[in-house]
């Protein structure tokens, strides 16, 4: 029955006959609804609980130019159906140019039950919750639900550009369900809360012109699958003004996200505690404006930003960023950044997760501290790989590969903006502190290996340095002190700014000179022939420094070059097996800090010599 002026008296006898009969018998289709809805609530939602867990209030079939309704708390214009009481709806049908608006003022929840919808607009938001104290979009299992907007928008208020979504809602916006939703953006955003944007579950697929998914005070993803294609960026949280709000938390799902601008992006934290993540940002490590963008115009990579967002900070293509910190506690991670890949202007924490790293500038990147405390890390790509102030390797094993320096502790802040290309750090004074307290760091620098505007610490772990082949570069750069007090070193490269660890370590270091091509062994043999540590770089140099528990002080080796070894390779060490053959550079007896055999050039403990491409802190424009 089409709802007009005329039925509505009609309509409401006939409604309340129908409640009358219901005391007798049940509606199926309402019972499957309350079932979900009781099920599925929790108090750990208590927020956007529904409030009523009785049958829908309505169901509504829509048809253009032919929407009909049975139920309460509706009302219709034309094709805009309006939805002015809190409770549930059941929606079906199409409206090939319409919206359904919520405007409840009430103190119910308005749940939206999406049971196989195609709604577009060719003048607003096709989805447009004005006032409610909460709204829930339920995905009925089994479903395909469309929604679209066009490129051109009636706006409702000019000044704030709002609507500005394909779904928009004023106040909290849960998203639910086991169904499907599509929603395709040709305005601007795909799916935008005012408040707190939360996903529990469902299948979602956005494809938008600004953002994909933005909550401007929070955005929190229990579940679900999110494919996201944003010419913006595909997650945002906006709220800068309140230092508890503009955050995103993730705890599960999967999310497979290509955006023109940043993957996942938050004006506060990003915590992510598990799922699964692809991400490309600005076109990917191959579009790095550094090497494709020869105009140097941010953002031009071919997938266009908004053009009518008003909100964004400064623009960026990193995969995920944040303005205060980033913890991550696990999950499975495949980012290819045209900018950072993981970026925080403050703290980043690295506590599990498996990464898959691809960057056109740094892979890590935070602003001030990086506590690398687990997970396993490769970054095969990057301008630098992991730069902070101040960096703390305490677990977990990390991969690099690197155009410039592998880790590079310096100060100051990130400005990605700078000329309007990523990658111009503006560092302050030498107070950059790399400190190595456990797990594995492994890095094939183009650049220097470790470099360190202040010092740089080790006591525990494995660090394995194949760094430059320039005489431009080092292994190991640091302005300060290097001691090293426990934990295994070893650090390959050129030899014309070669410098080795501090005389004031407390663990005896070895610094052999001598000339050396890719894969060619080094082996270090006690005075009795025993094997104590056998190394093949990857790259050709001529100077190797190595620092061992398995050495010790006042004792003689014989290190050779060359030959085999019948062990177990693993990032370049053997381990087990025997060493023979090869070619004996000399033997040493060990002092309490540096020994050296072998011709070395460089500085042996002393500063830093003067950093290649480009100096520290600064990339090539090139």
């Amino acid at each position: 029955m089409k709802l007009n002026n005329k039925h509505k008296g009609t309509l409401f006898l006939a409604f309340l006959a129908t409640m009358g009969l219901s005391a007798c018998q049940s509606n199926s289709n309402n019972d499957t609804i309350t079932n979900t809805q009781a099920t599925d609530e929790t108090s750990s939602s208590q927020s956007l609980s529904t409030q009523s867990t009785v049958s829908a209030n309505a169901t509504i079939q829509l048809k253009q130019d032919q929407t009909t309704v049975e139920g309460n708390g509706v009302s219709i214009d034309g094709n805009t159906i309006t939805i002015t009481s809190g409770g549930t709806y059941n929606i079906s049908g199409t409206l090939t140019d319409g919206q359904i608006i919520v405007d409840s003022s009430d103190e119910l929840d308005v749940e939206l039950v999406l049971n196989g919808v195609e709604i577009t607009s060719s003048s607003s938001a096709p989805i447009y919750v004005k006032n409610a104290k909460n709204a829930i979009i339920n995905l009925v299992e089994g479903t395909e639900n469309i929604v679209t907007d066009s490129d051109s928008y009636v706006l409702e208020d000019p000044t704030n550009n709002e609507p500005n979504a394909a779904i928009f809602s004023k106040d909290d916006l849960k998203i639910k369900g086991t169904g499907s939703l599509v929603v395709n953006a040709n305005y601007d955003h795909g799916i935008v809360s005012k408040d707190d944007l939360k996903i529990k579950n469902g299948n979602i697929t956005v494809t938008s012109v600004g953002d994909g998914l933005k909550g401007k005070d929070s955005i929190e993803i229990e579940d679900g699958t999110l494919t996201i294609n944003a010419g913006g960026d595909g997650l945002q949280s906006s709220n800068a003004e309140d230092p508890t709000r503009g955050y995103i938390t993730i705890d599960g799902g999967t999310l497979n996200i290509v955006a023109g601008l940043d993957g996942i992006q938050a004006e506060t934290n990003v915590t992510i505690n598990g799922g699964g993540f692809d991400i490309q940002s600005g076109g990917g490590s191959t579009n790095s404006s550094s090497s494709t963008n020869t105009n140097m115009i941010w953002g031009q990579w071919g997938a266009p930003a908004s053009q009518t967002t008003t909100e964004t900070s400064s623009s960026s293509a990193k995969g995920i960023k944040a303005v205060v910190d980033i913890t991550i506690n696990g999950g499975t991670f495949t980012i290819d950044s045209s900018d950072d890949s993981i970026h925080s202007n403050d703290s980043i924490n690295i506590n599990g997760g498996t990464f898959e790293i691809a960057s056109g500038d740094d892979g890590i990147h935070a602003d001030t501290t990086l506590n690398l405390n687990g997970g396993e890390v490769n970054i095969t790509q990057s301008y630098e790989g992991l730069e902070a102030t101040t960096i703390n390797v305490n677990d977990g094993s990390y991969y690099v590969v690197s155009k410039d320096d592998g880790v590079n502790a310096a100060g100051g802040n990130d400005a990605s903006a700078t000329s309007g290309r990523p990658g111009q750090n503006n560092f302050s004074a030498s107070n950059g502190m790399i400190y190595l307290n456990g797990g594995l760091l492994y890095v094939d620098a183009s650049g220097d290996g470790l470099d360190a505007n202040g010092s740089i610490e080790m006591n525990g772990g494995t660090v394995i340095v194949n760094g430059p082949t320039n005489s431009g570069n080092g292994a190991l750069d640091y302005d300060g002190t290097f001691n090293i007090k426990g934990g295994t070193l070893v650090a390959a490269g050129s030899s014309g700014m070669a410098q080795t660890p501090s005389s004031t370590s407390s663990q005896p270091i070895l610094s052999i000179g001598t000339s050396f091509s890719e894969g060619t062994l080094i082996n270090i043999k006690s005075e009795n022939g025993e094997d104590i540590f056998t190394f093949a770089p990857a790259k050709s140099g001529q100077s190797i420094i190595i620092s061992t528990p398995a050495l010790t002080s006042g004792a003689t080796y014989t290190v050779s070059s060359g030959g085999t070894s019948s062990g177990v390779v693993t990032d370049g060490i053997y381990t087990e097996g025997s060493y023979s053959g090869g070619t004996e550079i000399g033997s040493v007896t060990l002092s309490n800090t540096i020994t050296t055999i072998g011709q070395t050039q460089g500085s042996m403990g002393g500063a830093a010599g003067m950093g290649g491409m480009g100096g520290k802190g600064q990339r090539p424009m090139n």
